[in-house]
């Protein structure tokens, strides 16, 4: 089955996400708790109230800060160029499923070797919160997802429209910002990308 990822946007208080993804998240598989500002009290109060709303935990990632990731028992860590190696992640937390953010085939190759348990690449289209970067077309993912046996999953200017090119080209799902949780209506908008995955796995 496809994966339905959406990363926290940093844009909104912690109520209003606990109050948003108490209602979509039976549509989406991960929330990854992207939330650079906030102290790790503020994160750990943040998955409690999720928890507490129904949100299961191991729908739950914590970007980064693998010790709050570890000390709240969630599913996993994103890791990014600045966090601990995946190798060390695995040798003290084995619990922890791990992400990592690459944006190269190399990179990808390599962390996944390491044993990243799924790689998020991209941006792969036009997006507003990139706007002086290069996309990397989704050419570029087939490339990095044949390279890999770790699930990639795709990110950056992904809408429902164009969820169906991305799976063609190799990706296990799509991760998503602003397109759900900044949306006018996110439980809608999270059906549509659910959909539009489970849309994909038909035709495909």
């Amino acid at each position: 089955m496809k994966k339905l990822h959406v990363i926290s946007t940093g844009q909104q208080t912690s109520d209003k996400l606990v109050s948003i993804v108490a209602e979509i998240h039976h549509y989406i598989d991960f929330l990854h708790l992207r939330e650079p500002k906030w102290t790790d009290q503020e994160l750990v109060q943040t998955i409690e109230k999720l928890s507490a709303s129904g949100v299961p935990k191991e729908k739950l990632i914590v970007n980064h800060r693998v010790d709050v990731a570890h000390q709240t028992g969630v599913h996993g860590v994103q890791l990014t160029y600045r966090s601990m190696e995946v190798a060390k992640v695995n040798s003290a937390f084995p619990e922890l499923k791990v992400g990592c953010s690459v944006h190269t085939a190399s990179e990808a190759t390599h962390l996944a070797g390491q044993g990243a348990d799924f790689l998020v690449y991209g941006h792969l289209f036009e997006t507003a919160s990139k706007p002086n970067l290069e996309p990397k077309g989704v050419g570029s993912l087939q490339h990095v997802a044949r390279q890999v046996s770790a699930p990639v999953i795709g990110i950056g200017g992904i809408n429902p429209g164009n969820v169906q090119e991305v799976m063609a080209h190799g990706a296990s799902g799509v991760a998503i910002l602003s397109g759900i949780l900044l949306a006018k209506d996110p439980q809608k908008a999270a059906q549509e990308y659910r959909y539009a995955l489970t849309k994909s796995e038909v035709v495909m």
